[in-house]
């Protein structure tokens, strides 16, 4: 069966990610079409980006990249959920995605995003950065508003477009998944491994 990796990329105090990352993988898991699991950022607390060769070059020398890419590599496709800080999404997650090379190549990514304006810049920025590392970006996203989707900035209180949204996210994400199958079945088995 297809495995999804739902990424939480705050690991801010008070977070409001925790909440969207719960609804995405509850709504997602009720669906039956794969296996779906949460990856909580703050469990995986990598110091800022101290690999000596850069992750597409060879095996990691830190054991702390090596159990990241070992959380990392079993997943087909994952979800980033993300928040937008300042017109970009967190340097956390920026590490954790730089941390790794091949574990991210050729497999699927959705977002699901959340800020003043939906998250909409942080995005942008993750499908570029994710390009650049081999994934296939589904075209769907999540935004939500902490404006008008948070009762008191803090309460997710999630309506039907936005599942609506993660239907159609979700769809394209396993269809894409499957399809990128065979290519991650051509690939020597990861150098971080």
């Amino acid at each position: 069966m297809t495995k999804i990796g739902i990424i939480l990329g705050s690991t801010r105090p008070n977070r409001n990610g925790s909440q969207v990352a719960r609804w995405v993988l509850d709504a997602a898991s009720a669906r039956g079409d794969a296996e779906y699991e949460l990856i909580d950022l703050r469990d995986y607390p990598l110091p800022h980006l101290d690999e000596p060769v850069a992750p597409a070059f060879g095996p990691s020398a830190n054991a702390h990249t090596r159990a990241w890419a070992e959380r990392i590599a079993p997943f087909d496709g994952f979800v980033i959920v993300t928040p937008e800080y300042n017109g970009g999404y967190p340097g956390v997650l920026k590490n954790a995605l730089d941390h790794l090379f091949a574990e991210w190549t050729n497999k699927a990514v959705g977002f699901v995003s959340y800020g003043a304006n939906g998250g909409a810049r942080a995005v942008v920025q993750l499908r570029a950065v994710c390009s650049t590392l081999g994934m296939a970006d589904v075209g769907y996203q999540v935004a939500i508003s902490v404006l008008t989707d948070f009762e008191n900035y803090s309460t997710f209180t999630p309506r039907t477009p936005h599942a609506d949204a993660l239907g159609k996210t979700l769809d394209q994400l396993i269809a894409w998944s499957g399809a990128l199958a065979p290519l991650r079945a051509a690939e020597p088995a990861p150098v971080n491994s």
